[in-house]
């Protein structure tokens, strides 16, 4: 396989990845206003926080109120992490690789396209914003489940598979830290019976709430859910799952020792780590930590295959 073709698929994959999460978090914020009282203000800059777009989004937004936020993580073609611009960057990848995958895949990742493309001033109004966001979703979901049921499970697919899972460990990583610390500011100690909502909240943001409550029979708190999202192997979208599955892809691919030893090595800081008892600060310490793994084991896998 021609190190080019991987690069593109594990980038489509990526940017595919990157715009069903972002659909996720405006679906589920908008959501979060219905669930608080008038007297709780819910921000939208951590949203853009989560990102990390923060100074480029004031360059061209006076404050982030909802709409700006939304039309900013959307439509704004200026923004490389917009809805529009990962769609935009995933299906010229697919484009390139069409002889790759099947067929039926690559009209699924167009038609998303031009879905979405011709939707997207929709999702600025409330009454048009779930279903637009949700069709986002579940494109997405389509695409994901055609490939695994009609691609050949080789290199190509290998490759597909490690950019959705460091898309995925890294989306995990950012929701955690900002929202954990940042989505209700504003929320006094007498009114913290809303933490429960709020850690809901990012539970929901990862489609993670069901599985969360079949795990864990407690009422909701912070160390149960730091737990789940950051070392239950057996949930998709963890980040202890999204290490192992690296693994084992890396390892049935040639000249993997570069990219392995990283993914091990962030391995070993998260099992030692007991994420779970670390207070905000050394929570927020130790997921710049992650991150910055997570952005090596990227560059060693560039290093190695592109």
């Amino acid at each position: 396989m021609l190190s080019r073709v991987a690069s593109n698929i594990f980038w489509m994959a990526r940017y595919l990845e990157r715009a069903e999460n972002t659909a996720r978090l405006i679906n589920v914020n908008s959501h979060l206003l219905l669930d608080l009282p008038k007297s709780v203000k819910l921000g939208w800059e951590p949203i853009v926080d989560i990102l990390s777009a923060r100074e480029e989004f004031y360059q061209h937004y006076e404050q982030a109120d909802e709409r700006s936020v939304i039309k900013y993580m959307v439509t704004d073609t200026f923004n490389p992490g917009s809805i529009i611009s990962s769609l935009t960057a995933a299906r010229e990848n697919a484009r390139t690789v069409r002889e790759i995958m099947p067929r039926e895949s690559w009209e699924q990742i167009n038609g998303l396209y031009l879905e979405a493309k011709k939707h997207c001033q929709s999702v600025l109004t409330h009454r048009h914003r779930y279903d637009s966001l949700i069709s986002i979703i579940r494109g997405n979901q389509t695409i994901t489940g055609m490939l695994t049921g009609t691609m050949t499970h080789d290199e190509g697919y290998a490759f597909l598979r490690m950019g959705r899972n460091l898309e995925r460990g890294d989306m995990t990583t950012r929701i955690i830290d900002v929202r954990s610390a940042n989505l209700l500011r504003e929320v006094t100690h007498e009114q913290s019976a809303f933490e429960n909502i709020q850690w809901m909240g990012v539970l929901k943001s990862m489609s993670a709430y069901q599985m969360y409550r079949r795990e864990m029979r407690l009422r909701i708190n912070r160390a149960d859910v730091l737990k789940f999202l950051l070392l239950e192997a057996r949930f998709p979208r963890s980040l202890g799952h999204v290490l192992e599955q690296l693994q084992a892809l890396l390892m049935a691919l040639p000249r993997h020792d570069g990219p392995v030893e990283e993914v091990e090595r962030l391995q070993a800081q998260l099992n030692q780590a007991k994420p779970q008892a670390l207070k905000q600060e050394k929570l927020h310490d130790f997921i710049d930590d992650m991150q910055l793994g997570l952005i090596k084991i990227a560059e060693q896998i560039s290093k190695a295959y592109f």
